[in-house]
């Protein structure tokens, strides 16, 4: 690769990477959120990109959980797309906030019944006592919404990652992998620098 062959925008080279993505993996919105809490701890675990546009990478979740909680006191984060066997991986980082509520309701409106159920069920990262408590709370919960829609919980929606930093990896059979970054400028286009690997 040669940095004349990527897209000067990262946003639409990633659209690239993401539809061969989705045309070669079981998965391929399935990424990990890496976030570390007031005390700089770090944690991670896979999320699923729901949005991506201009603006940045969106997910959705519960707003009490233990991402939720690692970003009100730390709103950075980096996102991995580990695409292995399409030999690719992409690392996003930057500034993380809440999508509009509206967002976060025209998201939840198309999700199906029980996940929209188990979205109310579940207090997210908290101990539970067993399992027959959460599906009591899901038996509950679908009796309180029998015949009418389910509606979003205030605890739960959407996050946006606006990206500062996108790193592109692309393997090479030598081990000499190309990479390439790009970093936001304070006047517009992003500066694009090939890396070693």
């Amino acid at each position: 690769m040669d940095v004349r062959d990527i897209d000067p925008d990262p946003i639409k080279q990633f659209e690239r990477w993401l539809a061969d993505a989705v045309d070669s993996l079981p998965e391929p919105t399935a990424m990990v959120l890496a976030t570390a809490d007031a005390e700089g701890r770090p944690a991670a675990r896979f999320v699923l990109l729901k949005g991506l546009d201009e603006r940045g990478f969106v997910w959705f979740t519960n707003y009490e959980s233990a991402k939720a909680r690692d970003l009100r006191a730390n709103p950075r984060a980096a996102l991995v797309f580990p695409w292995f066997p399409i030999q690719r991986q992409v690392i996003v980082s930057g500034t993380v906030s809440l999508v509009e509520a509206s967002e976060s309701d025209a998201y939840f409106a198309t999700r199906d019944r029980a996940s929209q159920i188990s979205a109310w069920a579940s207090p997210q990262s908290d101990v539970i006592p067993d399992r027959q408590w959460l599906e009591q709370r899901v038996t509950d919960l679908e009796a309180r919404f029998d015949g009418v829609d389910v509606s979003r919980p205030d605890f739960w929606g959407g996050y946006r990652l606006r990206p500062d930093r996108i790193d592109l990896w692309h393997n090479q059979a030598d081990r000499l992998h190309d990479r390439f970054r790009y970093e936001r400028t304070d006047d517009g286009p992003w500066n694009i620098a090939r890396l070693a690997p």
